[in-house]
């Protein structure tokens, strides 16, 4: 409920604001007197587009704010998704500054626009004549029929419905419907990879098997370099050994026998100090290790030997690892095998997917036939509400002038879809032995506003519907007509705040507050401005939409009983 309304700089409304009664408040005007400003104003409210070119003061910013009563509005989830506190008492925000930059806040938090439309949806139901014509879409007149038969919690708010208390039969029929849609997306991604792999299986099964005949293993190819270095090099290697040799053991003056003479002079010093004898365990040492050297050098040189097929050998496992790099596009024999690894799990890979499209397959029908089962009650609970909201349809627009009504409900099977398996289009006729069709063709912009009014009467006491605006949704009528439709706005209101703007004496009458807007010239521009009538000038203002500029005493009696009225 819409508890405090300021609008600043904006268009011709340099400030204005309202406290709306919680039940029906009219307001009236003359044409251009700035009604539809305030619409546009509470559009921004709501979550619109903002242009510059409305502002009142072009060198201020313009700021709309509301605070609404949300206490019984189920919105608490709503708030914690987008991250907000939740208050019973909830305060929307814009600002536009001259710069064009728009801001929007919810309880003084920053938000985006799309964050203030989401819960700007669930408070405020605004229709004006060219929102009315949506009731000829079959999508909305669905809407329509779930709410009226208990299906769901909202008329065309799917917001609300998804953040309200209960899970309706709707949102759990469309919960299952999501997970068989994704479940079918899984199965074609996974049918389409499973197409992809087995285009590509030969040959990468070609590469795996050529990877695994080489029977490359880790290290394998710096070792295999290092041989045939020491092959290609063998007669150096082993004349160099020869000489390291002689160098040690063999020359005439030798390292080995050098270090023994020196063992046995310090053998004799060792009995004059300790010193001595730790000098000549050292050099003992010296000498041991440089014979273990002597010996590793001979082996090796025993063993170093041209070995021209040993050689070829070496070359052609390396010349086979090196063509398999360029044909892989590596640097090393590491590589190779990680390329193996991962073929190996490509050509396994399509029995995996066999598995997973198996299963995937059995999820996915076990889903559809939830969803089949769901949309069959969900279709019988809207095919059981057909004959009393035809009935009860016909009576609301007969007590509004149309006592030749006729409304049909047509229905068809259809293939699953977001909504269920029914498709809906409420057929219509208003005169006497005329054939009903669509809403588009047969209904009038009269007839749209009567049977958007009346649809709202019959959905009030169904659903927790938001403050509702109407505006001039009363075109059309006139009468003992438009005092019945005041008479039904006025019930609706006993339970939904309703904001009516309107030019018709007779609903003007029936509001629980009366707001009068008005044009005010200053020196240099034109203002419009808003304020709420007292009982003497509610009667001055009924008289004056009764008979124009100077209303008669009879104007005035008119005014007063339809006041008592």
């Amino acid at each position: 409920m819409l508890i405090d309304l300021k609008i600043k700089n904006y268009a011709l409304i340099e400030k204005l604001e309202m406290n709306p009664s919680p039940l029906l408040n009219i307001i009236t005007g003359e044409t251009g007197a700035g009604k539809s400003i305030m619409l546009g104003a509470i559009g921004l409210l709501l979550g619109n587009r903002a242009d510059t070119k409305l502002l009142f003061n072009q060198a201020e910013k313009c700021v709309i704010e509301g605070v609404f009563d949300i206490s019984s509005y189920n919105l608490q989830e709503l708030f914690s998704k987008e991250d907000l506190d939740f208050d019973n008492q909830c305060i929307l925000r814009r600002e536009i500054s001259p710069s064009g930059k728009s801001r929007a806040f919810v309880n003084d938090t920053p938000v985006t626009l799309d964050v203030i439309r989401k819960i700007g949806e669930n408070l405020m139901d605004i229709h004006s004549q060219h929102d009315t014509l949506q009731l000829g879409d079959t999508s909305y007149q669905l809407n329509i029929l779930d709410i009226y038969a208990g299906n769901t919690s909202s008329m065309g708010n799917t917001t609300f419905d998804i953040y309200a208390g209960n899970l309706s039969y709707l949102r759990n029929y469309n919960e299952s419907y999501r997970q068989y849609k994704k479940l079918e997306s899984d199965y074609k991604k996974l049918t389409d990879q499973l197409a992809q792999a087995q285009k590509e299986h030969d040959y990468h099964a070609f590469l795996l098997s050529e990877l695994d005949e080489a029977g490359l293993q880790e290290n394998e190819q710096e070792e295999l370099e290092e041989e045939l270095k020491q092959l290609e090099n063998a007669e150096d290697i082993k004349l160099k050994l020869t000489q390291a040799v002689q160098s040690l053991t063999e020359s005439e003056f030798n390292i080995t026998s050098a270090l023994k003479d020196t063992v046995h002079t310090l053998s004799q010093l060792s009995a004059f100090s300790g010193k001595y004898e730790e000098l000549r365990t050292r050099t003992e040492s010296c000498m041991i290790e440089l014979n273990d050297i002597a010996g590793e050098l001979e082996d090796a040189e025993r063993n170093t030997e041209a070995n021209p097929e040993r050689t070829l050998e070496v070359q052609e496992r390396l010349n086979l690892i090196y063509t398999l790099q360029r044909k892989h596009q590596v640097q090393s024999n590491a590589e190779l095998l990680q390329i193996q690894r991962e073929l190996e799990e490509k050509v396994g890979s399509v029995l995996n997917l066999d598995t997973a499209i198996t299963n995937t397959e059995k999820a996915m029908k076990a889903a559809e036939q939830e969803v089949m089962e769901k949309a069959a009650i969900l279709s019988e609970r809207r095919k059981a509400s057909f004959g009393t909201f035809e009935e009860e349809l016909y009576k609301l627009l007969a007590e509004l002038g149309m006592p030749n009504a006729r409304i049909v409900i047509q229905h068809n099977a259809v293939a699953p879809s977001a909504t269920g398996t029914d498709d809906i289009s409420i057929l219509f006729s208003a005169n006497k032995g005329a054939q009903p069709q669509t809403l588009i063709k047969a209904a009038s912009g009269g007839e749209f506003s009567r049977l958007m009014l009346s649809i709202k009467y019959m959905l009030a006491d169904k659903t927790a519907l938001p403050t509702i605006v109407f505006d001039e949704i009363d075109t059309g009528i006139s009468g003992e007509v438009a005092v019945k439709v005041g008479r039904m706005m006025q019930q609706m209101a006993q339970k939904h705040q309703i904001i009516a703007i309107s030019h018709l004496p007779q609903i003007a009458a029936q509001g629980d507050s009366h707001y009068f807007v008005y044009k005010h010239d200053t020196e240099d521009r034109t203002i419009s401005r808003i304020k709420k009538l007292d009982d003497q000038e509610r009667i001055n203002e009924i008289a004056h939409m009764i008979a124009g500029a100077n209303p008669s005493d009879n104007a005035y009696q008119s005014a007063k009983e339809l006041l008592s009225l």
